[in-house]
């Protein structure tokens, strides 16, 4: 007899090869590293599914797994426990025993990251690794203006990796927000959910209106035409955070507010 649980997970991504595990097992990866801590704890093998596959150097301030695990251990051993076998850049941050028909990816409703650019003529020394350095100054005003263009259901392909491996390149952006934040630029945007790298070449291709390069209808042009190569580069993982999943309010799960914690 199993039991499922859901865990809130926070990481620096920086220091590792994306959350999805590797075949080379000398690649470290957040879920190689927590189902290690985990099943440690549950003195059994774990095997967690995640809400969303971050890539490379890419955070998660609202991250959620679920595990099943016939080991009965109470949510103070699942947190401070399994804490104590993880590394300083990976924490669990709560545990909930849930329904067993919930599942941390099928379930979620939406999924919501921030995007944090720091524009400076010199690179901050702090914050390395989380965030964005753009040297040029960025219009706030411009940026949030065409990321406008994206909100409703749309072929994304335009915003897509070539490897991406998803049926359809439809998604509905729900909410997009670009806004000054202290010394930082925020990108917020949540959809249903994402394509490979879609979050990541929306921004590179906000960048170039914020510069004052495209004008801000070009955005909308090239979601129209849905050819890749028309968009801007891929932005850099570093200012990348996945910072929460909607869930049915019948799983009661945990809902925190949105990281990461220097925001």
């Amino acid at each position: 007899m199993t039991t499922r649980y859901a865990l809130g997970i926070e990481y620096n991504g920086a220091s590792f090869s994306g959350f999805q595990r590797q075949i080379l097992p000398s690649l470290p990866t957040i879920q190689g590293t927590l189902e290690e801590a985990l099943s440690f704890i549950a003195n059994s093998p774990v095997t967690i599914n995640c809400a969303g596959r971050t890539d490379a150097g890419v955070h998660g301030s609202g991250q959620v797994v679920h595990f099943d695990s016939p080991s009965n251990r109470d949510e103070k051993a699942w947190v401070m426990g399994t804490n104590t076998r993880l590394p300083a850049d990976i924490r669990v941050q709560w545990a909930r025993q849930v329904a067993d028909d919930f599942h941390a990816r099928h379930s979620a409703l939406s999924r919501r990251y921030r995007y944090v650019i720091y524009c400076g003529k010199v690179k901050p020394a702090c914050l390395i690794g989380q965030l964005t350095h753009v040297p040029e100054d960025l219009d706030v005003n411009l940026m949030h203006e065409a990321a406008r263009f994206l909100v409703g259901e749309h072929d994304f392909s335009a915003f897509r990796a070539a490897g991406c491996q998803s049926n359809t390149p439809m998604r509905e952006v729900k909410f997009v927000e670009v806004r000054r934040q202290g010394r930082f630029i925020v990108l917020e945007i949540e959809a249903n959910a994402f394509l490979q790298h879609m979050v990541r070449n929306i921004v590179g291709s906000l960048m170039q209106v914020a510069a004052g390069r495209k004008p801000v209808t070009w955005i909308a042009e090239v979601l129209t035409a849905r050819d890749r190569s028309l968009a801007g580069v891929t932005a850099r993982p570093d200012g990348l955070y996945l910072v929460g999943v909607e869930y049915p309010s019948r799983f009661g799960l945990p809902v925190l507010p949105y990281g990461p914690c220097f925001l």
